[in-house]
């Protein structure tokens, strides 16, 4: 197995996930970081959990570039989209990240102003992991180790859950 790095570096990654109860279970990465999805209570949704990870690699990115200049005084970031569903299955669709950051006044802040919307399409079009994975639509393998490997999609799928 490749060594995990975590980070944000190149290299392996990976989360576990233990069940608490129906729907619900914890997840730990390798640094010991953890959190609870699932559920119908406050937890994060998978799909939720998407949609930050599109806008997280996104916010962080910019901010690493546009904090060379100055630190804003305002930084926040939405992720939004449609959980649809076609003959195939459910999916996502009309996902839209929007950035709202302000900078003080003086010429640290029209720095960061004018690199801000270069900021948001070197992360898109490039940095950010999330998006372009999203983008490129990278196949996801599912397996039992020790099952028969499965040659393309299930014939059936249990209740899509809420994912």
């Amino acid at each position: 197995m490749a060594q995990e790095t975590g980070g944000t570096g190149l290299g392996h990654r990976s989360v576990s996930m233990t069940r608490v109860s129906k729907g619900v279970f914890d997840v730990t990465n390798v640094r010991g970081g953890t959190m609870r999805i699932g559920g119908d209570g406050p937890e994060f949704t998978p799909v939720e959990l998407l949609l930050a990870a599109i806008a997280g690699c996104s916010a962080i990115d910019v901010d690493y570039i546009t904090t060379k200049r100055t630190q804003p005084e305002t930084f926040t970031v939405d992720a939004s989209g449609e959980k649809l569903r076609d003959d195939s299955g459910n999916f996502m669709g009309g996902l839209e990240v929007t950035f709202s950051v302000t900078f003080p006044e003086g010429e640290d802040g029209d720095r960061a102003r004018e690199m801000l919307p270069k900021a948001i399409a070197m992360s898109h079009d490039r940095l950010c992991t999330v998006t372009r994975t999203v983008e490129l639509g990278t196949p996801v393998r599912s397996f039992l180790p020790g099952a028969p490997e499965a040659s393309g999609p299930p014939e059936t799928a249990d209740a899509a859950g809420p994912g």
